[in-house]
């Protein structure tokens, strides 16, 4: 390096910085133990800030606009040191810009279950996500709370601290707005404008400002998704009975798909809607399991004497069957209601032995 290039490498006449990244939050101008020149160009253009910082001292923060380095227009510059030739002399400082853009897209999720309470479903657990915008509006602050020293800050860089000051107050803000569960989907925007409203001012500490709070979605566990899905089916079929009957229909409609404890409440289900046909058939048959007797041709019943016993009553059916198979014969006693006294069986059915064949011999 020849003497006049380090000569000029030592006076810096234009400060300035253009951002080609969407991330960049503040970016230290490359000093590298370069000095300013006393009268150098100072161009902070629109969203942008100035932080001028001399010994580790912030000294002045300087909005959009073109400056020119001397105590005419930066009077702060007259406490700086090294000036010790007429104000001609270059000074050592660090320059700061700070992007007062609006970071947009920021991710936020719950890591794990949010327990909350509910009216409703008394005592439960969300998974929440969406997003949020920031910008810095105190560049001071948000130097000495968040950046310190760094000469490339990206929004990487605070993000996780951010989401997790939206997490730790989310769950509170929940809890105090008292929205039922059933009714968060049906009032996003509001909720989301009533997060932004609560968790706002803590942003303000680090000297950034909470635009919006986006709520995408605030879901229940599986399980209880899918016990709140069943209870609303059975609201839609009416009665206990009628939902049985459904989720039985809908398990054996099912009986390919699913498995596990799907199955084993479809087949639950199935065998608790089989019992209840069973028992409905069995009702209407239970007595009818034991057939009735068949009808008489008259009314009259008899008793027969047989081994010096009585037996019966019996019909005349019985009477002629009995006669058939030779229970009963001509001598055998009979006795009815009406009759004075006990009758040879010849003499009452005397028709039936007629067509009754002898004993064999």
């Amino acid at each position: 390096m020849g003497l006049f290039d380090w000569i000029s490498g030592q006076f810096i006449d234009v400060i300035e910085w253009t951002d080609d990244s969407n991330d960049t939050m503040v970016y230290r101008f490359p000093r590298q133990g370069n000095e300013i020149k006393y009268g150098a160009k100072l161009t902070v253009r629109e969203s942008q800030v100035a932080v001028f910082v001399n010994e580790g001292v912030i000294a002045d923060v300087l909005e959009p606009g073109i400056y020119e380095l001397e105590t005419k227009n930066l009077p702060i510059m007259t406490s700086l040191e090294h000036w010790d030739h007429a104000f001609n002399s270059p000074f050592k400082a660090e320059v700061y810009f700070v992007n007062t853009k609006r970071f947009t897209n920021l991710k936020w999720g719950t890591k794990n279950p949010i327990m909350v309470r509910d009216p409703e479903f008394s005592m439960v657990r969300l998974r929440a996500f969406g997003t949020y915008e920031i910008r810095i509006t105190d560049a001071g602050a948000f130097m000495k709370e968040i950046v310190g020293t760094d000469s490339h800050f990206t929004i990487d860089e605070v993000q996780e601290q951010l989401k997790n000051l939206i997490l730790s107050k989310f769950t509170t803000t929940l809890g105090e707005s008292k929205i039922p569960i059933l009714e968060l989907a049906s009032n996003y925007e509001k909720f989301s404008n009533y997060v932004t409203e609560h968790i706002a001012p803590y942003f303000g500490e680090y000297g950034l400002q909470l635009l919006k709070v986006i709520v995408e979605n605030i879901s229940l566990p599986d399980n209880v998704e899918k016990a709140l899905d069943k209870r609303t089916s059975r609201e839609i079929t009416g009665n206990l009975d009628d939902n049985l009957k459904y989720q039985a229909g809908e398990a054996l409609g099912n009986a390919q798909g699913g498995g596990g404890i799907s199955d084993m409440i479809g087949m639950g289900a199935g065998i608790a809607m089989g019992q209840e046909m069973a028992n409905a058939i069995g009702k209407k048959y239970e007595d009818k399991s034991t057939p009735p007797p068949l009808p008489t041709r008259d009314e009259k019943l008899y008793h027969i004497a047989i081994d010096s016993a009585s037996e019966g009553p019996y019909d005349t059916r019985i009477i002629k069957n009995m006669i058939t198979k030779g229970a009963i014969h001509r001598d055998t006693l009979v006795w009815s209601k009406g009759m004075p006294d006990w009758d040879t069986a010849q003499n009452v059915f005397e028709n039936y032995f007629e067509n009754t064949p002898p004993p064999l011999p």
